[in-house]
């Protein structure tokens, strides 16, 4: 710990002890705040400043937390801040009683206070309320950040929102926001004939979306359940049912890793309309957001990711085969193969790695690695691959492909839409296709839902569906970079995962301790590719250089189950980007801050869209056949730029 930090450390403890200590003396004089349970508020502070005349010379109650005190003699001037915003305060001796003035010199910043007076303006002609008397509401234990620099530590103002939101108007108004396009959707909706419903959160399988969910454990049935990963296949059911228009506001929740575009649980609206296909769904979504950021930011335009971006209606929609020909010149649509089709993708440097090599396959791989990242604008991109969209219907026109589109604004899906599948023996098959590929390790693979197989077979009516990303939505109206930043308690990792101390029994006389030996690490298991046999020359080794890193960031690479993004400081001065394959082994929050190894001098190599300049050094052996990984780390006060020998 530095002396800056010990310091610190030593004086809020100061504090905190002044602060409790004044609490006591009020509680010893009766006069205990925690006692009140009720004060009546006659105005808000934008009321009183936004209609000063209506309130001028009249009496007023308001209530609030103190956000300034300064003293000048007899006289004290304090904001108060509420729901509505911030008002000053005046406050004179001679004005309340002895009490009540000797008591308010006392109040800290923090306070929650109510007051009684009448309305004036000051000399400088700031609207006021000149106190006649005033109450301690709650007293607060811990002293608020500082003014003018506020919650500086990012990553607490997410773990203590309570705090950011009392500093932060701006993260107020983020959540304002997003509280008002929720209002809007659903009034969109209503006004359109939909029915909003509720459906289960917990399933006995998992299906509707590609996902890997969370599983948890029903005491009373002795059965595991999944939590939901989409609202999809109960909406569906209720179409069959003959509720034609049909929507779900709700949380979904995916067992993935976390970044600035996901958490693991999010809000997604999905809705279902009889009678209607893909392209409704699109004229629909239109109308919805351009909508919303209308009425709620009175523009259609917006800047976000570092973008300005027009919500005007009249939004381009193009086949994903289209953008990828305009984008790569690669016509997949003149391919017929499978060979082909993955020829193709790998001569414009897609990585095909893992990827099932079918045409529909390389043509989704195409789009996914090198051209979803140029669509800033809002784009309709429609028309994907059957390979891809187990839930969506058939074109007529082309089998390979599938009546779907998704909308992309800055590089993100905002949203995702069918012509639904209402064939039950096709649905069938592609849920027997799913299962395969769950049988062969894709824990993300959907499962057969026979139920849902037996609500198709009493027939449903062609369908449109839509599922539209609130949290995606939001940060587009806020201009928010981070999901973090519009969901009001993001999912964080623990500061610390101690375990609580065991409560022994009292004796007599405690025991000499004894020693636990440290128990021995098995190795037996451990197989290790045998040593090379090739001897490298000193010059050629010394030319790759190994140097210590810093992770700065580090997040999940979009669509990739391997790859994890590292921005380090490798000493230079200068941000650089690393992938590396261990997401597997690793979730990329808990490596941020991490120091590591790298070779800093290999060529960039491009990996899913993004050039990778090094590599990280793992460790890599196996065990009984399964592969074990760790990232080597170093200690901590290593500098970053350290040069390893």
């Amino acid at each position: 710990m530095s002396e800056e930090t010990r310091v610190e450390e030593q004086e809020l403890s100061e504090i905190l002890q002044i602060r409790r200590d004044k609490l006591s003396a009020l509680q010893e004089e009766g006069r205990d705040p925690f006692k009140l349970t009720r004060f009546v508020r006659s105005a808000w502070s934008s009321e009183i400043k936004g209609d000063y005349e209506r309130y001028e010379g009249k009496t007023v109650q308001a209530a609030g937390r103190i956000m300034s005190k300064r003293g000048m003699g007899k006289a004290i001037f304090c904001h108060i801040k509420d729901d509505k915003g911030q008002i000053q305060l005046y406050v004179r001796s001679d004005a309340v009683s002895e009490q009540e003035f000797a008591d308010f010199r006392k109040y800290d910043i923090g306070d929650i206070i109510g007051v009684s007076g009448y309305v004036f303006k000051t000399k400088t002609g700031e609207t006021s309320i000149h106190v006649e008397s005033v109450t301690l509401l709650s007293k607060s234990l811990r002293p608020l950040p500082e003014k003018f620099h506020g919650m500086t530590n990012v990553e607490l103002k997410y773990r203590q929102r309570y705090v950011d939101l009392i500093m932060s108007d701006e993260s107020r108004r983020n959540f304002e926001i997003r509280s008002k396009f929720v209002s809007y959707v659903r009034r969109f909706l209503e006004e359109r004939g939909y029915m909003e419903v509720e459906t289960p959160v917990l399933n006995t399988i998992s299906g509707g979306a590609t996902a890997r969910p969370f599983i948890t454990h029903h005491n009373a049935l002795d059965i595991d359940m999944y939590m939901r990963i989409a609202t999809e296949l109960h909406l569906k059911r209720l179409i069959v049912g003959g509720i034609e228009r049909v929507y779900e506001i709700g949380r979904i929740f995916r067992n993935e890793g976390m970044d600035t575009r996901h958490n693991p649980e999010f809000t997604t609206v999905e809705l279902y309309q009889a009678y209607a296909d893909f392209n409704d769904m699109m004229d629909l979504f239109e109308d919805l957001l351009s909508g919303a950021a209308m009425e709620i930011l009175g523009t259609y335009e917006v800047e976000w990711q570092g973008e300005k971006v027009s919500l005007a209606p009249g939004w381009p929609r193009l086949t994903m085969a289209e953008a990828v020909k305009q984008h790569l010149g690669v016509d997949f649509m003149a391919i017929d193969s499978d060979e082909e089709a993955v020829a193709a993708a790998k001569a414009v440097g897609v990585d095909m790695d893992g990827v099932e090599p079918t045409w529909g396959h390389a043509l989704y791989e195409c789009y996914d690695q090198k051209v979803e990242e140029l669509m800033v604008q809002p784009t309709f991109i429609t028309m994907h691959p059957v390979d891809v969209s187990p839930l969506a219907k058939r074109s007529p026109k082309d089998p390979r492909l599938t009546e779907r589109f998704e909308l992309f604004i800055c590089r993100s899906e905002m949203g995702n839409a069918f012509s639904e599948l209402n064939d039950p023996i096709d649905q069938k098959q592609r849920f027997e296709k799913q299962v395969e590929l769950r049988a062969k390790g894709d824990d993300e693979a959907g499962m057969m839902d026979t139920d849902f197989i037996n609500a198709l077979e009493y027939g449903m009516p062609p369908t449109g569906g839509l599922g539209i990303g609130i949290d995606r939505c939001a940060m587009l109206l806020t201009g928010c970079d981070s999901i973090r930043d519009v969901i009001l308690f993001p999912t964080m990792k623990p500061l610390d995962k101690t375990e609580p101390a065991k409560t022994e029994p009292a004796k007599a006389e405690a025991p000499a301790p004894v020693e636990k030996a440290q128990e021995p690490v098995d190795f037996s298991k451990v197989e290790v590719e045998p040593l090379f046999k090739d001897y490298v020359d000193f010059a050629t080794f010394s030319r790759s250089d190994f140097r210590v890193v810093k992770v700065k960031a580090c997040e999940a690479v979009k669509k990739s189950k391997k790859l994890l993004k590292f921005v380090v400081d490798d000493g230079s001065g200068e941000d650089r980007v690393i992938l590396s394959g261990i997401h597997e082994y690793y979730e990329p929050e808990e490596l941020v801050g991490k120091t590591c190894v790298a070779i800093t001098n290999l060529p960039p190599r491009p990996m899913m869209g993004i050039d990778s300049c090094g590599m990280l050094i793992s460790a890599v052996h196996h065990e009984e056949g399964e592969e074990r990984l760790h990232l080597l780390m170093l200690d901590e006060h290593i500098p970053a730029g350290a040069k390893l020998y």
